[in-house]
């Protein structure tokens, strides 16, 4: 499953990159939307990444 991790504090989640839904773990509901927020504008680049294996970080929302 085409993925990505998010960590916030103790906080760790998995979201399913062509869905954005998170499928694993738990974030508070502010950080969760900030993380639906972030993907939205990045879901191309984390497609491409993960078809590539090539991963780089991506800016943080501003």
């Amino acid at each position: 499953m085409l993925h990505f991790h998010a960590v916030y504090g103790e906080f760790n989640s998995l979201f399913d990159i062509n869905c954005l839904e998170m499928f694993e773990g738990d974030l508070p509901d502010r950080a969760r939307k900030l993380v639906l927020e972030w993907a939205t504008l990045y879901q191309t680049e984390l497609l491409a990444m993960w078809e590539k294996q090539e991963f780089n970080k991506l800016p943080a929302l501003k």
